[in-house]
């Protein structure tokens, strides 16, 4: 491509004669994208998809960075911030939801999909359970490519945000449950944890996973007696070898889980669920046999729960009593520490945008990436997500194959 340069005189761009390989790789390399991030409009979510070092890297990388005024206060991150790092700071909705790709954390809800241009990138939680038809419908008119935080995959098959969270919302779980022990916050006066002379409190962890281990650690270190149930003898093996130590340990089995609640001071449920429906491990019954000022907390109420009397609740009013027992079920409970899981999501999302552009746009990063692929529940528009189709009665197309066409 020749252009005049100031004299007037026809120049060549320096990728005029260069071999076809080395003029493609030149122009991948050349390849920008433009990123929005809106201020998430729920009071509850305060935790922000790109802070002010990830957008550095990103514009550093020729990228354009469109940030919403007010978007990371919630995580402790001034407009400044952003600005001294190379966002493009606004007031204008429709200009951050008219970015190539848009990125947020809470669900979109059906006005945030109606400021979106159409046949754009987004990703955000996805949320099974609470995803309506009527913002599903917005985002397949608008020919969007969606892609779900929760179902992103890296290169090991792990989900990268899931675990990340999951450690945040174990660790998290024990320190909330120490505050409404406390007489301050209503509870019965009790220290999580033991000192000497004094009979330490019991903790119960329902699920052998990363939220379960974290929680674990954490309640060990204060000195609590620690009690897991899982469904699988390998996991809670490798559980008990993974944190080095001998703990309590059971396969779920309904007397056994009902006598060991009687006496448990604070009750976390860790448990994955996969299912659209929710699958109760603790009953109504087992709630009520508890101690009375005892602490529960669902770290699985966003899909669902895994204990029968807990409700999901926003962080705005996450705490409740049934059966004399405190109930804690936030759905999005990293919130309480929003700037540890703002820095968490960074260090996921800072590098797969910039694979997107480094690919060329987000059909090439799904070629490549079999691990965001899996995250996709839509593209340009058509449904990819068999789970959502069943749901909502509509027919799911296969990924691979529509990729394959482009």
């Amino acid at each position: 491509m020749n252009e005049k340069s100031k004299s007037g005189k026809i120049s060549f761009s320096n990728t005029a004669f260069m071999p076809k390989e080395e003029q493609l790789e030149t122009a991948i390399r050349n390849r920008h994208i433009t990123i929005g991030v809106p201020a998430d409009s729920r009071d509850d979510e305060k935790r922000v998809a790109l802070t002010p070092e990830a957008v550095n890297l990103l514009v550093e990388k020729d990228n354009e960075v469109i940030v919403q005024k007010g978007a990371g206060l919630g995580a402790n991150y001034s407009d400044k911030d952003y600005s001294e790092n190379g966002a493009i700071l606004t007031d204008s909705i429709s200009k951050v939801y008219s970015a190539d790709v848009v990125i947020k954390v809470a669900p979109f809800s059906p006005k945030e999909a109606d400021y979106l241009k159409g046949n754009q990138v987004i990703l955000s939680y996805l949320n099974v359970l609470k995803l309506n038809e009527e913002i599903l419908g917005k985002l397949i008119r608008k020919k969007v490519t969606a892609i779900a935080f929760e179902k992103i995959r890296d290169n090991s098959g792990v989900m990268p945000v899931i675990e990340t969270m999951s450690e945040i919302c174990g660790v998290t779980s024990v320190l909330v449950a120490s505050e409404y022990l406390s007489v301050m916050n209503g509870g019965k006066g009790v220290m999580l944890g033991g000192i000497t002379g004094v009979t330490p409190t019991e903790v119960i962890i329902l699920g052998a996973n990363t939220a379960g281990e974290y929680a674990a650690r954490a309640a060990l270190g204060l000195g609590s007696t620690v009690k897991i149930f899982d469904e699988s003898i390998d996991r809670l093996r490798k559980f008990q070898n993974l944190l080095g130590q001998r703990l309590q340990t059971s396969v779920f089995h309904p007397q056994v889980l009902k006598k060991a609640l009687k006496s448990a001071d604070v009750l976390i449920g860790a448990i994955e669920l996969e299912d659209l429906r929710p699958w109760y491990y603790v009953t109504e019954e087992m709630v009520r046999g508890m101690k009375k000022g005892a602490v529960i907390i669902d770290l699985s109420i966003d899909r669902g729960g895994c204990i029968e009397t807990t409700e999901c609740r926003a962080l705005q009013d996450p705490v409740y009593e049934k059966f004399g027992v405190i109930h804690f079920s936030a759905w999005n409970l990293p919130s309480r520490v929003a700037r540890t899981a703002s820095i968490a999501l960074s260090n996921i999302f800072a590098p797969l945008l910039q694979n997107m552009a480094d690919s060329g746009g987000i059909t090439q990063l799904l070629k490549n990436n079999r691990g965001v692929r899996n995250g996709a529940y839509l593209y340009n528009g058509m449904l990819t997500n068999e789970t959502l189709g069943q749901k909502f009665g509509i027919i799911s197309k296969d990924l691979d194959l529509l990729i394959s066409a482009f």
